[in-house]
């Protein structure tokens, strides 16, 4: 190759352009602020209302917010909402890291957008305990789904919520629904408690798990299970169909050993690979069948009714912390009460007992 021909191929590296040196990331977010204060509340309804998915994340963005006059116009758009929520199926999606869960939900809400559904993804992205930050990478690894204009994907960072499930996921579904998103699928970062409060807040509950990765054998315990709907064993193609369906067979004993649901229904486990789309369509029709039942029962609706309970509850137990710690005495005393822990002149539940009793007097 001539030194001509070497500087015309397409492989040759050319300068780009290249980053300044400082990035104001304040500024950044004082844009981000004033942005969100300026479009008023009647108008983010309206076009919430129309499905325009531009309102709904900055909707959304205002719940996550901790600013105090990002709350008050968060609860107003909720309660503007509300009146047109509640028309969806809400799916839980949960599974041990690396099951498959993101290439799930893709193959999932691609089935889904070619039926006409209108599908809202909130997939909640694990934070660090260190930093505090997400990667919130779901757009990217459902490439695919991203590019479906049926489907709204929203990442949402754990924070130090329970088990790592959004602090306020439950209010992005009435938006969500409200919107027209007429199927909810809420992943779970799959890390103990999460679970709890996902299924807490959804109307099926389906359990990703893996065949040949000792799985097997949670199926004799309490707990995770006892709450599945259904289990999905993924990854079931090429070599790994033999030991699925083993792993089939053993979660189906496993299910026997449980009472009744009380929703009368009987959790089922299924085959499938997500990666080659196979099974897919049968665990969609096992949600239908799950749904009709319920709703013919009237157990859907009472679950639905339950669940509003525990919100009530649980946005109560939110709102006092926040008040608790965002008190300017507490603050005070707080910072105090750790330096004392860290010099071993008190302990944590005498520091906890002194902090309480301010707040009485407050």
């Amino acid at each position: 190759m001539t030194k001509k021909s070497r500087h015309k191929t397409a492989l040759s590296e050319q300068k780009g352009v290249s980053y300044p040196e400082i990035t104001n990331t304040n500024a950044i977010h004082k844009i981000k602020q004033k942005r969100l204060q300026s479009v008023s509340t009647d108008t983010l309804v309206s076009e919430i209302l129309k499905g325009q998915v531009t309102a709904l994340s900055r909707a959304i963005t205002l719940i996550e917010s901790k600013n105090s006059k990002h709350l008050e116009k968060a609860n107003t758009i909720i309660k503007a909402c509300l009146p047109h929520a509640n028309k969806s199926v809400r799916i839980g999606i949960t599974g041990v890291p690396g099951v498959g869960k993101s290439t799930f939900i893709e193959s999932l809400g691609k089935h889904l957008s070619a039926l006409g559904k209108k599908v809202a993804v909130l997939a909640i992205d694990p934070s660090s305990s260190l930093t505090k930050g997400s990667i919130l990478g779901d757009k990217t690894r459902m490439e695919d789904l991203v590019k479906d204009t049926n489907v709204f994907i929203r990442p949402s960072p754990s924070g130090d919520s329970l088990g790592g499930v959004a602090r306020k996921t439950r209010e992005t579904i009435i938006l969500c629904e409200a919107a027209g998103f007429d199927t909810i699928l809420i992943e779970t970062v799959g890390v103990g408690q999460s679970e709890t409060a996902v299924h807490s807040m959804v109307d099926f509950f389906l359990l990703l798990k893996l065949a040949g990765a000792g799985d097997e054998l949670q199926g004799i315990k309490r707990g995770i299970i006892e709450m599945a709907d259904a289990i999905a064993i993924n990854k079931a193609d090429n070599d790994n169909i033999k030991r699925a369906k083993l792993a089939k067979v053993e979660f189906n004993r496993a299910l026997h050993l449980y009472p009744e649901k009380a929703s009368g229904w009987t959790p089922k486990v299924q085959l499938c690979s997500a990666l080659h789309n196979e099974g897919i369509s049968d665990i969609w029709q096992t949600i239908e069948d799950y749904v009709t039942l319920t709703k013919g029962n009237q157990f859907f609706n009472e679950r639905r009714q339950e669940q509003n309970k525990y919100w009530l509850i649980q946005t109560v137990k939110d709102n006092l912390q926040n008040a608790f710690f965002n008190h300017h005495k507490i603050k005070t005393a707080l910072v105090e009460q750790l330096k004392l822990i860290e010099t071993n002149q008190t302990t944590p539940f005498v520091a906890a007992e002194y902090l309480l009793s301010l707040k009485q007097g407050l």
